[in-house]
Order: C-alpha cells, then sequence, then structure tokens
C-alpha cells in the first residue's frame, strides 16, 4: 500500500498550474471521489512542513518513515474528513499523533535519546556557527517536556498561529499561551546556560 502511494504522488505528472491553484477542501474533494492527482498535490504542497515538523519532534532518524505514516494516515482518513474543517488543521493534528505515537514507542523501548545527523560542510566559519546554533536548539528542544516542546515548534519554527495550534492539539488557547511562555522560558535558560547570550 505504501509503495503503490509513492507511486501516485511521485509519478503524475501536474497538469499545469491550474491544479497547484486548487484550494485544499477542493482538492479533498476530488480525493475523496478517487482522483490521484489531487492527492499527489497535496502531498507536495504540505511534504515539506510535514518533514519540518516530525524532525523538530522525532529527529532525523525517524524522518522518512514518519511522513510516510502521516499521508498514509491522511490517504486513510480523507473520506471521514469533514468539510467545515481546516484541511491545514487536521494534517497537523495527525502529524503530532505520528510524532507522539513514535515518542511512545521509543519511551517503551527505553530509547529516548534523540540525536542530531549533522550534514558535512564546509570549514567556513559561518556555516559551521551556524550548525552550532542549530544543534543548541535542537538540543534546547530535547529538554522540554512533550507538551511545551510541541507547542514552541509549532509557534516558533513552524509560525503557526496559536488559535490553530489550539485546534491541531485540541486543547484550550490559554494553555498553549501558558505552554509557549513556560517553553520558551525553559529554553532561553538552556541556551544561557550553554553561554549564548540573548
Amino acid at each position: 500500500m505504501a509503495a503503490r502511494l509513492a507511486h501516485v504522488w511521485d509519478s503524475h505528472q501536474s497538469n499545469g498550474d491550474s491544479e497547484s491553484q486548487l484550494n485544499d477542501s477542493e482538492l479533498v474533494r476530488r480525493c475523496v471521489q478517487g482522483d490521484p492527482q489531487s492527492y499527489r498535490l497535496l502531498y507536495r504542497r504540505y511534504q515539506s512542513p510535514v518533514r519540518s515538523t516530525l524532525y523538530q519532534l522525532c529527529g532525523s532518524s525517524y524522518l522518512d518513515d514518519g511522513v510516510q505514516e502521516v499521508f498514509l494516515r491522511v490517504w486513510k482518513g480523507l473520506p471521514k474528513f469533514r468539510k467545515t474543517a481546516k484541511f491545514s488543521t487536521w494534517l497537523y493534528r495527525i502529524t503530532c499523533n505520528v510524532a507522539f505515537d513514535r515518542r511512545r514507542q521509543l519511551a517503551q523501548q527505553h530509547q529516548l535519546s534523540l540525536r542530531v545527523d549533522l550534514p558535512s560542510v564546509s570549514e567556513d566559519t559561518s556555516d559551521l556557527m551556524q550548525l552550532h546554533y542549530q544543534d543548541l536548539v535542537r538540543r534546547g528542544l530535547e529538554h522540554l517536556s512533550w507538551e511545551h516542546r510541541t507547542v514552541v515548534v509549532l509557534h516558533d519554527l513552524e509560525d503557526m498561529p496559536q488559535k490553530e495550534i489550539a485546534q491541531v492539539l485540541e486543547i484550550p488557547l490559554g494553555t498553549v499561551k501558558s505552554r509557549l511562555f513556560h517553553g520558551r522560558a525553559a529554553m532561553r535558560q538552556f541556551l544561557e546556560e550553554q553561554g549564548v547570550q540573548l
């Protein structure tokens, strides 16, 4: 099934710019009617933000499997998708659920060590400093509780509005604000302890 879905979203050529201009609701409607082209367009539209979110929440080792799992759940869930809901909110909820399931699986296996696989780069100082700060942010996120980490990633790294985060996580807006405040404070403390002046 997974290979078939990968073939669907990767093998077809776009029918032009008109298809890419279709809104999510229209693409979802066409998917439910059995149009694989529309599903491919949804995949291409959201694959990058899903990858980014999963990377921040789970690390790089689970990335490809996680993205595949998210879009498999989307494919299976589309017939039950409420037309009144926003597709991106529903997709992020699935993404967070996949990340949470992965985290729970790792906890059961007692393997909660998340690693950052740094790409090889030139010896340019600015590149090394950029990697250093990315590594610090990644390590800082690992020190946060799951609840704080999820809100910080969605808000500060994925630029999602607080109201939408509340919908994705199905929590009150006040809880989002509280978790964001405490998560940022913990990140700030971690970075300061690492010698980063904010």
